[in-house]
């Protein structure tokens, strides 16, 4: 990686932190976050080190993105980016344990959800809505618990 480049975009944005150094590369409209054991040096050589762990092909994706940006090429779409359906989701299993947590019943956090109208007076125990609601519920406490971490490695189907 071409080190004038890295400390003229990283200038300004450089954090020293307890397990090394933090920048922000904003090349174009995109954020590249980048971490160094050592402070940046002028004149420096750098090289991306991918340990074959777990993150590798996360970290070897966003490793190809700022090199294609710091060399004028268009950048691909950032490997975290979820789907609207995911963020939609998310807010309702969000919205779900903010009133579970309020003690609001499965029936009243669906009403919200989901409408007064679509909520059976009858039939309400076997109704897919009232299933729809417990598993909101559970995504959320699972996000609450830790879980909100997995959103940081989308994809990732052995977790």
């Amino acid at each position: 990686m071409p080190s004038k480049a890295l400390l003229d975009l990283a200038a300004g944005e450089v954090r020293r932190a307890v397990d090394g150094w933090h920048a922000v590369l904003r090349i174009g409209a995109v954020d590249h976050r980048v971490w160094s054991k050592e402070p940046p040096v002028l004149g420096a050589s750098y090289a991306a080190e991918l340990p074959f762990d777990g993150d590798l092909e996360e970290r070897a994706y966003a490793a190809r993105r700022l090199w294609r940006a710091m060399n004028g090429r268009v950048p691909s779409p950032a490997f975290h980016t979820l789907s609207k359906q995911r963020r939609e989701r998310l807010g309702a299993a969000i919205r779900a344990l903010d009133a579970h947590s309020a003690g609001g019943s499965y029936r009243v956090i669906a009403e919200a959800l989901f409408g007064k109208k679509r909520i059976p007076d009858r039939a309400w125990k076997t109704h897919d809505l009232r299933n729809r609601t417990i598993r909101l519920v559970q995504g959320g406490l699972a996000l609450m618990r830790g879980g909100y971490r997995k959103l940081l490695r989308p994809g990732r189907r052995h977790e």
